[in-house]
């Protein structure tokens, strides 16, 4: 490439929420409603970017497509129960429709693929390109060359172990870029194809764009229509159980938190975390949601992935693991991507893998109980396993943690842990009660009856009537909302009322949850955060349950306004402003959606038959 190297002025970034996601249940990439791909990782979720403008500007990496007047306006949709984005542009010369989708079907890590058709609507419409290759978070620019023909150009960029081949109308170098035009008259349609392959390997073949379209489409709405939905919002809840399958590697079973890193849950701060990793707190619930919906096949995918990742000693279980399960996730700051509108560090890797979070045994335990209370049982290897991870948690019952909010300051004993650790051994007493294993269901229930009296103890202010975040604190936090979802006391206790009543008093803020008060001091990370949306829809489940229906039919029609106009949620959303915060799509805050749904359509009477209620099962009725 010729030309000095120059960069582009820097603007106002793009909104979250203006962004939409395709993918191929591999990998994902966020389209910006200018017609931009602005983040995208080749060939996995957790691979280095290829395209890093969301965390930068256009010199980090993109590929934008849209037409040449800049005057255009744009309205766009999914293609009905796809992620196959359809957007429709109109100028004053006519309009054009661009199609952007990763296909399903033939996929492998030897390739990733990216099609964008553009076809001709009305009069004759100039688009114009911009690629702007960037491997490796922005930190390798690669070697690119005309490899095509005149009647079929194509480009290739080339950087140690990665390479792209471009193919559709010809494009050439300008600035450290390449750039493009063509017309598109009406009825025209032209192909552009991105696909990624190891450096090492031969340029691959030509993609069947026709063929890709009808497969994909055809792929996705098969795997909905498997779907059985609550009676209430089902249109929020398909397209939330279609995010969870899209943050579901296809080949792995296992399921990431989230399709990017760093983007800021505090705008201009360093709460900047990476999350396409596979939490198996996160994952778990997520399978319980998808269990609720009739997804076994999914539900037996993530169980071998869980068996994978934490077999071996007990005592070395992570509360996080990669995509196959892998264990090292070292976090480090890029020092090539300054971050979304400035917010760094962009953090790669997530310490959080090395902490220490005993929630993470009751939410596996729970998975395990729902699987089998859908009726995938147990082999002998994974009901000796959870033996074996009950026997590590009685080692450890006093032992303080980082919490289910992953504390970066000093570890407390958690109110929300503690419960959680009574529910791993309540689902193995079910275990053994409902479902015919064999263990020490005497010894499991004393623990059990300890870990209450613990939580009674130093758990419950009874001067407040609540309980509260951690032994010795005033403060409570919305993860207690979790104890009535797992069992541990009833949606109407008046303990449970109690709490409620504190978390509306001091952790809401414009009617939405916030996790904490981080102005509290505890968390070890400077600055605040916005409202995390999975608090506020766990509130509308706590209401949907305690006869408070009107308040939870309110909460919910104002959290699904605060959708973005593709149905997508990020983890946080602004208060004031509605604007998104965090990484995005987010697995916890759509199978939150889905779960408080559930909740709603229980409470309504008008669950559909086979839907699963949002309501644990416990040993003790």
């Amino acid at each position: 490439m010729a030309g000095p190297r120059t960069r582009p002025a820097l603007t106002m970034p793009r909104p979250i929420e203006r962004y939409a996601v395709i993918g191929d249940c591999r990998t994902a990439a966020l389209v910006g409603d200018d017609g931009s791909i602005d983040w995208l990782c080749m060939p996995r979720f957790d691979s280095a970017s290829v395209f890093g403008a969301m965390l930068g500007d256009a010199d980090h990496g993109r590929w934008s497509l849209r037409p040449a007047d800049a005057a255009a306006t744009a309205s766009r949709s999914y293609a009905k129960d796809t992620f196959t984005l359809v957007t429709r542009w109109t100028t004053s010369d006519g309009e054009v429709e661009v199609t952007d989708l990763m296909p399903m079907g033939d996929g492998s890590d030897l390739r990733s693929d990216v099609i964008r058709r553009v076809r001709g609507i009305r009069g004759r419409v100039r688009m114009e390109q911009e690629l702007r290759v960037r491997f490796d978070y922005a930190a390798a620019m690669p070697w690119m060359r005309q490899v095509g023909t005149p009647d079929a150009p194509a480009l290739l960029a080339v950087a140690g172990p990665d390479a792209l081949v471009i193919r559709g109308p010809r494009l050439t170098a300008s600035h450290m870029a390449h750039h493009g035009g063509f017309d598109v008259g009406e009825g025209a349609t032209l192909d552009l194809q991105l696909s990624w392959f190891p450096g090492y390997r031969t340029v691959p073949e030509p993609l069947d764009v026709d063929a890709c379209i009808a497969r994909t489409a055809a792929w996705w709405r098969s795997w909905v229509r498997a779907c059985v939905e609550p009676g209430a919002y089902d249109g929020a809840v398909r397209r939330s159980l279609l995010v969870l399958r899209l943050l579901t590697h296809e080949d792995t079973g296992g399921i990431v938190a989230a399709a990017t890193t760093s983007l800021p849950e505090d705008f201009g701060g360093s709460r900047n975390w990476d999350y396409r990793y596979v939490w198996l707190r996160d994952a778990a619930l997520t399978l319980e949601a998808l269990l609720h919906h009739g997804y076994t096949h999914e539900a037996q995918a993530w169980r071998q992935w869980l068996l994978r990742a934490i077999a071996g000693d007990p005592a070395d279980v992570q509360i996080m693991y990669g995509l196959a399960g892998e264990r090292r996730l070292p976090e480090w700051a890029s020092d090539t991507l300054p971050g979304y509108d400035g917010s760094g560090p962009v953090r790669i890797g997530n310490a959080a893998s090395e902490q220490y979070q005993a929630d993470i045994f009751g939410e596996v335990l729970i998975a395990f109980d729902a699987a089998r209370h859908a009726g995938i049982d147990d082999d002998d290897f994974s009901w000796s396993l959870q033996c074996s991870l009950l026997r590590e948690v009685e080692r450890h019952l006093d032992r303080p943690d980082s919490g289910i909010w992953e504390i970066r300051g000093d570890d407390r004993r958690f109110t929300h842990s503690r419960a959680m650790l009574w529910a791993a051994f309540d689902r193995a007493i079910c275990a053994v009660e409902f479902d015919g294993r064999e263990g020490p269901v005497e010894r499991w229930g004393e623990i059990r009856a300890e870990l209450a009296e613990h939580i009674e103890r130093g758990g419950f202010d009874t001067a407040l009537g609540s309980y509260v975040q951690f032994e010795g604190t005033t403060e409570v936090d919305a993860a207690l909302l979790q104890l009535a979802q797992v069992g541990y006391v009833a949606y109407d206790d008046p303990r449970m009322l109690g709490t409620v009543a504190r978390i509306e008093e001091t952790l809401i803020r414009n009617g939405l949850v916030c996790r904490y008060r981080t102005e509290a001091g505890i968390d070890g990370v400077p600055g605040d955060e916005n409202a995390f949306l999975a608090c506020s829809f766990w509130l509308v489940e706590q209401y949907a349950h305690s006869g408070r229906l009107e308040d939870a039919t309110a909460l919910m029609d104002r959290l699904l306004d605060g959708r973005s106009d593709l149905g997508l949620l990020a983890e946080q959303v602004e208060p004031r402003t509605g604007r998104h915060a965090g990484n995005t799509p987010q697995a916890i805050s759509h199978l939150a959606l889905v779960r408080a749904a559930d909740a709603i359509a229980d409470a309504r009477g008008i669950a559909a038959p086979g839907a699963g209620a949002s309501v644990a099962r416990s040993s003790r009725g």
